[in-house]
């Protein structure tokens, strides 16, 4: 089982923050209830709410795959009101790294740490 973590950077679009706060409120409800290998679902906002960062973490690859599918419905209308871009860190199976294609997404590796 290899652990991953992710950071996502959501820059939330003017005058989006109330309907941001609905959707990330359905997000987490829906990762609380679905989700079975997600470790950590934080979510934190910037002093002025205009910028959020999600950290994530997840048993293994096949957690993270389930987390977008059952966070499908809800990252549609949450792409159409941010820019965001993803980090995952860890070693992804080839099957996440296929199915996250597209989403603005950098790969990293372990180096070196405690």
């Amino acid at each position: 089982m290899q652990e991953l973590q992710l950071t996502a950077r959501l820059k939330i679009q003017p005058g989006k923050l109330s309907e941001f706060t609905r959707i990330t409120a359905i997000c987490l409800s829906d990762a609380r209830k679905k989700d079975k290998g997600t470790t950590q679902y934080d979510w934190f906002l910037n002093e002025n709410r205009s910028e959020c960062v999600i950290r994530e973490r997840f048993k293994d690859s096949t957690a993270l795959l389930e987390h977008i599918a059952n966070q499908s419905q809800e990252a549609k209308a949450l792409f159409d009101i941010v820019d965001m871009s993803l980090e995952v860190y860890g070693t992804p199976s080839e099957i996440l790294k296929e199915k996250m294609q597209g989403m603005n997404v950098e790969f990293y590796s372990f180096f070196q740490g405690l």
